[in-house]
């Protein structure tokens, strides 16, 4: 039994543990989130008429639109057939009102990068409370060495900021952390810079920007020995066919409720398979699941796959080092994993994930703990005792979309039934989550 009582104030979902039968049937998640902002963005930033098929239906990209149109770009309605965007050259406009870039911090960093560059033009940004509390300095102080002028709260870590556009300057930047936020921001800027900029990673990070950008026109270069990325600028971008692939990270809570649960077959079809996003298959790969890649193929520049996967025993492992930013956004649900697996699961070098949607090292701990887990918070990231069984509760997503629906997969197993509070935070990423699973339950 899976309900959600949206009439509560809660959003509470309650999900029966224990469930016989298995998982079964055949699907296709929403489109990948970090394609979508991106096709948005530099379609809204290019000349020409941009037509995006697949495009994710979340909170999340609908705050990169509303935040577009707002500047000018001709955003038709959001639909997964066919968006179009016809573009204003890089032009922007100055808004009338204040840019509300919502739950999500790949619109605000990103996009902030973009009105840095507009020279004369005055913005404010802000978000919900959850956007407002997370840090913004880390694309902020290169900003400011390129030559932005960036003011807020905090001295300038926390949302609203203000931006009054200037002339900047290439830069040659090390990135502290590897972050596909801070890279593409720095990206987006240099498109409107004379001359170019660097950036070096410490590892790599998802490299959608990368491929969108040459796609759409850029002179983009990136050595793989040094993780280097080069962008001459100005670009003048080019209007493109996109099509979004689906969303890994959404894949991802299916790979594991298929592993965990008894008698579970499922195929997951057209799920982009980007070799920088592919950790979460990389671990389960680790932990014993049984997962299939069919049908291999690419579109639009991006690889993608259908995956099987079935039911099977999981053991624990480490997971530290380059892999950790191929698998970030996966790591709530990768614990998981862990708690089902025979064995201690490790995880470290993921400080980052203290600063997403919520502290989601801590609230994984927290929550799972509620639900009769045997988890241990580290600086950095996760011990889990696997095996112990867990027991239905009641537990809070704290308004983090990843949290909800990891937290919802691991009541599947849990003895009883479990309350999720805030559930409606999956519909930033997966407005489908709770029909899919259902329909999955039979």
């Amino acid at each position: 039994m899976v309900t959600l009582d949206a009439t509560s104030h809660q959003h509470l979902l309650t999900i029966q543990g224990h469930i016989a039968g298995g998982l079964q049937g055949k699907i296709q998640i929403p489109g990948d989130k970090s394609v979508s902002h991106r096709a948005l963005m530099l379609g809204a930033l290019a000349s020409g008429t941009t037509s995006i098929r697949g495009l994710l239906l979340g909170e999340d990209p609908r705050s990169t639109a509303a935040c577009f149109r707002a500047m000018g770009a001709q955003i038709s309605e959001l639909n997964e057939t066919e968006v179009t965007v016809v573009g204003i050259g890089g032009q922007l406009q100055e808004p009338a009102d204040v840019l509300n870039a919502g739950n999500s911090g790949t619109t605000l960093r990103l996009m902030l990068g973009i009105l840095a560059a507009q020279p004369g033009l005055f913005f404010t940004v802000t978000g919900d409370a959850s956007l407002r509390s997370r840090p913004m300095s880390r694309v902020v102080k290169p900003l400011l060495q390129m030559g932005a002028e960036i003011w807020g709260r905090d001295s300038g870590d926390r949302a609203p900021l203000a931006v009054r556009g200037q002339a900047l300057q290439p830069i040659y930047y090390t990135l502290p952390v590897a972050s596909a936020q801070i890279k593409s921001c720095l990206l987006l800027a240099s498109l409107f810079c004379q001359g170019e900029t660097q950036i070096t990673e410490p590892m790599a990070s998802r490299d959608h920007s990368e491929r969108m950008l040459r796609a759409f026109g850029a002179q983009l270069s990136v050595d793989p020995g040094t993780r280097t990325i080069s962008l001459q600028g100005p670009a003048q971008l080019t209007a493109q066919p996109v099509t979004v692939p689906g969303d890994i990270s959404s894949a991802a809570f299916w790979l594991v409720a298929a592993s965990i649960v008894p008698g579970s077959e499922i195929l997951i079809e057209n799920v982009g398979v980007n070799p920088t996003r592919t950790g979460i298959l990389d671990a389960l790969t680790q932990m014993g699941a049984d997962v299939t890649q069919l049908n291999v193929r690419e579109v639009a520049g991006e690889p993608v796959a259908d995956l099987r996967v079935r039911s099977t025993a999981l053991k624990a492992c480490t997971l530290e080092g380059e892999i950790i930013p191929k698998l970030i956004d996966e790591i709530p649900i990768l614990a998981v994993a862990a708690a089902f697996a025979q064995g201690r699961t490790v995880i470290r070098d993921a400080a980052e994930l203290r600063v997403k949607e919520s502290d989601r090292i801590a609230v994984m701990a927290r929550e799972l703990n509620r639900l009769g887990a045997q988890v241990t918070e580290l600086p950095d990231g996760l011990e889990i005792q696997g095996g112990c069984p867990l027991t239905g509760a009641e537990v809070d997503s704290y308004d983090d979309h990843r949290v909800a629906m990891s937290l919802a997969i691991a009541a599947l197993q849990a003895k009883g039934m479990t309350q999720i509070a805030r559930a409606q935070s999956a519909a930033v990423s997966y407005p489908n989550f709770v029909p899919t699973l259902t329909r999955l339950l039979g």
